[in-house]
């Protein structure tokens, strides 16, 4: 059994990354840490290196948690991350999402969208909270 996260480095990604820990604890599962990293950001993204990654496994308290750090090998993320949840073939992919005002939350996005229509595991998606940051609670998408 495993849990699949899709980490990147913004407060929907610790978001995501905190939720999924905690579902790899309850559960006793290993944790796959999904990401991309690059030199220079051709689309725009941010992307953390393996000792940010690092930095926010330690951040989000992964003691008792076996980790496997996966770095992004296809240029789509939602096909990277649909690939990764076969692989280790997941028991759930966690991914976070930016808060949307009332009329964006009509469109997922490409990527999320991919993900959640082409898992073949449950998908929780997390958005952060921004009230609720300093308590470490997030709300479900």
């Amino acid at each position: 059994m495993t849990v699949v996260v899709g980490y990147t480095p913004s407060s929907q990604g610790m978001a995501a990354l905190r939720s999924a820990v905690r579902s790899a604890k309850r559960d006793k599962t290993d944790l796959v840490v999904a990401y991309y990293e690059f030199c220079e950001a051709p689309d725009g993204l941010a992307a953390p290196s393996e000792e940010d990654v690092q930095t926010a496994l330690a951040e989000a308290d992964t003691e008792g948690v076996d980790v496997v750090l996966r770095r992004r090998s296809l240029p789509d993320i939602g096909e990277f991350l649909l690939t990764v949840v076969e692989d280790v073939s997941a028991t759930l992919l966690v991914i976070g999402l930016r808060r949307k005002s009332p009329i964006g939350k009509l469109n997922l996005g490409a990527a999320a969208r991919r993900v959640v229509l082409g898992a073949p595991c449950p998908v929780l998606a997390v958005k952060d909270d921004d009230r609720a940051a300093g308590a470490g609670r997030h709300a479900v998408a």
